[in-house]
């Protein structure tokens, strides 16, 4: 299939004006297809060619203004239009399209719960030629009016508000002006919960088998729905720009959520079946404030080609995080986005495919398709809260409702948002753009801590990289004549880096802590007494923000070949039994484990490091005996399963189905030990196959999916291998599922011969199957515990040699030169 270059949809933005799409989609011809019929009403400039694209199973008819085109000079999935005059024109276009199995176009589940089926569209990008035919790009925008047939008992949900009109049919109100990216339409018996707040209807809605546990957490979804609608109504001077807003839970989602205008689609494991932290939660809320600030930056205000994409995806990454901590009882969110969120934008930043935030130029949508990455959500959130600490609050704002004013329901650039921001300052946020959105890498800021006069100390920064700095540097003294370790602040003082003189600040603190705060992107270091204080006393620190920033520059640190992994170890047993916070100790064990004990530390090292972390585990789950700590206590639980290098614990555990003094084991939790039992051998086929009994859900299957390619049996492997490579049956989950149960640390001399046919098969799936699979190859079935130079050096011939697509290549070279980090790091 041919991919839309950015000359292209230049040459056709000027050409073309649509006006209008009227679209019937019939949902109830078979289980494999589906029937599509578009009218697309649009306007020439000049005499020209032009083409409309399209994805069909069959291309069944084409008429325009009239007279019938033939099918067969449909070319990959564009239909060309040959010898157009300028003025009005009526394209009639009728498909059978596929369904799709893996998260891209009209995907279709059934739920092994109770037999019930649903679809629902993921159009982003370049897939809404999966569906209907379009001139598919986002600054042709049009209004669309959406007709759709579904088996009497479903309920269709679009973009506007839907009426049913009898037999199963229900027509969508019109939409404003929106981009063919942003159509959506969610079909099935779903169970909704619904409301109005400010005389506009809200409803949240799920497959029937989830209906509990939606209706369990109905009343706080809503509510942070309502918090964030009105907040936003308080920043932005715009209305909210549609007649609904509707929030569907779908099965099988890729992303998180997508931000369709009037109906946002979330993952449904957003809906929870068993116990959660309350961290998870707060990301729950944020993917909520994410996605209706998209309303305002996206949806009314669009890009106008996919270079700016950041433009999207940064402004709603830094509005949900702001938000959320502005409006509702989320109110430290910035300490998670501090710990988990910004470690995605260091790691993409710093590896060979980065890219600028605002890239000069995207050439075309495979290639756009890559940037959806740790730059453009963290990195560029990361950048916009540091232009808030540089502009102010206030100018900015004013800036951003400068920019909906110019360009609602139309299209915009970088330019035209840092022009609108010039607007509302004296400040030259042009040259301020240059620096932040146009460059790569991460700056690192290195304090020098100076004797003076009298018992004072002053201090400069020496800073890596060009970038303006902002930031405040926390001055923290220890308590005298205490033995805890606690840290008092004694003040933070706002700096800008680079500077030219000296800074003064008393005193020597204990801490000298660079980017208090958190409100630039860099990395930072730390003077020698400053390093012995966290050694000892980092704990001790008062604010959990405060925390993350130390927990982030130690884990940039071994990542650098800076400080031992086993450095890092040795403050998470030292200092995180008394973490209070649960995003910090979430973030601190994922990167202990995934990190430092899967690949970081040598084969012959790894059973101390499942050690350490084991008894980390046990000392949170015995500080929590109490019962005041559930999310704490479910952590420890949940790593305590993964770090087990011995079954009995555990097996007993899922024997008994509770962990002594609670919880008691939900069908997540059970999965978790199950799997790892797995791992270690301590399970079998028919254990795999009675836990799907007592759970046969969907995330039963993708755990007994996961479950069963763990098993340490060469036959085992062999099935679970070809199911991912050999055929196409696996959806996108269960894909993703197996991939996460085949390789395994405690296997690698079982798995060792799928090593050298990663390669090859990983390329001939992608291929195959497109960009979502590719995605789930290369990031969950990669051999990542081959820590060894000839994984390297296969994975470099690939690259070099066998053409994979984009989006396999992109995955490939990042978790390569992760690899390559990986080994220099044991190499400390």
């Amino acid at each position: 299939m041919s991919v839309l270059t950015r000359d292209e949809a230049q040459t056709r933005a000027k050409l073309l004006d649509v006006h209008r799409y009227t679209i019937e989609l019939d949902l109830t011809t078979g289980d494999d297809t589906f029937e599509s019929a578009t009218v697309i009403r649009f306007a020439l400039r000049a005499d020209a060619d032009t083409f409309v694209e399209v994805k069909p199973a069959e291309l069944r008819s084409v008429l325009l203004d009239g007279q019938p085109l033939d099918p067969e000079t449909l070319d990959g999935n564009r239909l060309p239009l040959k010898n157009l005059t300028a003025g009005d024109h009526e394209l009639r276009v009728h498909a059978r399209m596929r369904y799709s199995r893996t998260g891209e176009g009209m995907h279709r589940f059934t739920d092994p719960t109770d037999g019930e089926t649903y679809v629902y569209t993921q159009l982003f990008m370049d897939d809404v030629q999966r569906v209907f035919a379009a001139f598919d790009q986002p600054d042709l925008k049009a209004v669309f009016d959406l007709t759709v047939k579904a088996p009497e008992h479903w309920t269709v949900l679009a973009n506007g508000i839907t009426d049913h009109l009898g037999d199963g049919l229900w027509q969508a109100a019109p939409t404003p002006l929106i981009s063919t990216y942003l159509v959506a339409v969610a079909a099935g018996p779903w169970h909704s919960v619904r409301t109005e707040h400010r005389g506009l209807p809200f409803g949240i809605h799920c497959r029937r088998s989830l209906a509990p546990y939606l209706d369990t957490d109905a009343d706080e979804l809503l509510e942070i729905t309502r918090q964030c609608y009105d907040r936003y109504h308080e920043k932005f001077d715009e209305p909210y720009p549609f007649d609904s807003y509707d929030q569907a839970f779908v099965p099988e989602f890729n992303a998180g959520a997508m931000e369709n205008p009037g109906l946002v689609t979330f993952r449904d494991e957003f809906v929870y079946r068993s116990a959660v932290t309350d961290t998870e939660r707060q990301t729950r809320a944020m993917v909520i404030a994410h996605e209706m600030a998209h309303m305002w930056f996206g949806d009314l205000v669009t890009l106008r080609w996919w270079d700016d994409i950041w433009l999207n995806e940064s402004f709603a990454e830094y509005m949900g995080y702001q938000t959320l901590t502005e409006a509702t009882r989320f109110t430290d969110t910035w300490t998670d986005f501090g710990v988990s969120r910004k470690a995605w934008g260091y790691d993409a930043d710093q590896r060979p495919t980065t890219h600028p935030v605002a890239p000069e130029a995207v050439d075309d949508t495979a290639s756009a398709l890559l940037n959806f990455d740790g730059i453009s959500y963290a990195k560029g959130a990361s950048a916009l809260r540091q232009l808030v600490a540089w502009l102010g609050e206030k100018d900015f704002l004013a800036g951003i409702n400068t920019h909906f004013a110019r360009h609602k329901f139309a299209n915009a650039t970088l330019a035209d948002f840092i022009e609108s921001l010039a607007t509302t300052t004296e400040r030259d946020v042009h040259a301020w753009a240059d620096a932040w959105l146009r460059t790569t890498g991460v700056d690192t800021l290195t304090p020098t801590v100076t004797p003076g006069d009298n018992g004072t100390f002053t201090l400069t920064v020496a800073p890596t990289g060009s970038r303006p700095h902002r930031i405040a540097v926390g001055l923290y003294d220890q308590d005298l004549g205490d033995n805890e370790g606690h840290l008092t602040l004694r003040e933070r003082l706002d700096l800008d880096v680079p500077h030219t003189t000296p800074q003064p600040i008393g005193k020597r603190p204990a801490l000298l802590l660079l980017n208090d705060g958190d409100l630039t992107y860099a990395k930072i270091r730390f003077d020698t007494d400053s390093a012995e204080t966290i050694r000892t006393s980092l704990s001790g620190l008062p604010e959990p923000l405060t925390r993350a920033i130390v927990w982030n520059a130690l884990r940039d640190a071994v990542r650098d070949g800076e400080l031992p992994a086993t450095a890092y170890l040795e403050a998470a047993r030292t200092h995180l039994p008394h973490e209070t916070d649960l995003a910090l100790v979430q973030g601190v064990l994922a990167f202990a484990a995934t990190h430092i004990a899967d690949r970081y530390v040598t084969p012959d090292e790894r059973p101390a490091a499942l050690a350490t972390l084991s008894a980390l585990c046990r000392d949170l789950i015995r500080r929590t005996e109490d019962g005041d700590h559930p999310g704490l206590r479910l952590i420890a639980v949940r790593h305590f399963i993964a770090a087990a290098a011995h079954p009995d614990t555990i097996a007993a555990w899922l024997a008994d189905g509770t962990v002594p003094g609670g919880p008691e084991l939900d069908p997540e939790l059970r999965w978790r030990i199950l799997a790892r039992l797995a791992v270690l051998g301590a399970t079998d086929e028919a254990a795999i196959a009675a836990e799907l009994d007592r759970d046969p859900s969907a995330t039963g299957q993708e755990g007994a999916a996961r479950c069963r390619a763990a098993l340490p049996d060469e036959e085992t492997k062999a099935k679970a291998w070809d199911a991912m490579f050999a055929s196409d049956n696996l959806s996108n989950y269960l894909f993703t599922a197996t991939a996460q149960g085949f390789w395994q640390p405690e296997q690698a001399d079982l798995v060792r011969p799928y090593v050298a046919r990663y390669y090859d098969d990983a390329v001939t799936v992608a291929a195959r199957r497109g960009p979502a699979i590719a995605e789930a190859a290369g990031r969950w079935a990669f051999p990542a515990h081959a820590v060894d130079t000839d994984t390297l050096h296969l994975g470099e011939a690939c690259l070099r040699d066998a053409e994979p697509i984009p989006a396999l290549r992109r995955k490939l070279a990042d978790q390569l030169d992760d690899l390559g980090r990986a080994l220099k790091v044991r190499e400390m």
